[in-house]
């Protein structure tokens, strides 16, 4: 009896790689940022996390917010629950934030994956729950 894999003689007909969907928007590259709130691998966001709790109308001067402030509490609370949970591959966590165009802070839940890049290279991919 042979354990061979499923579709190991099957022909590749869609294939959809980390790098496309950061270069089509799908995704967001954090990394600059994510290093240096302590993550030492690959950090992407969805852009429904990042149009969520890091995108902000600099319009909105009253709510004393930015994007870069926006993108390091959610990086730095990552962070901080990467280190707690740090042999777990899928982490829920919480992010206070105020909404794009809301002016009081609501709470939210994300979801860190950490899983394969695109060279089977370890990145994490925070994103909404549901999301995948």
């Amino acid at each position: 009896m042979s354990l061979s894999p499923l579709f190991a003689d099957a022909d590749v007909i869609h294939s959809y790689s980390r790098a496309q969907a950061i270069k089509d928007g799908v995704l967001v590259d954090v990394t600059p940022t994510a290093k240096e709130a302590g993550f030492k691998i690959p950090v992407s966001l969805t852009a429904a996390v990042w149009a969520d709790c890091v995108s902000w109308d600099n319009e909105a001067e009253a709510y004393l917010q930015d994007e870069a402030g926006r993108l390091w509490d959610l990086l730095y609370l990552a962070a901080l629950e990467a280190r707690r949970r740090r042999n777990a591959q899928v982490v829920p966590f919480g992010l206070l934030r105020v909404p794009p165009r809301g002016s009081k802070p609501e709470l939210v839940q994300l979801t860190m994956h950490v899983g394969p890049g695109d060279n089977a290279e370890p990145v994490v991919t925070i994103m909404q729950p549901g999301e995948d």
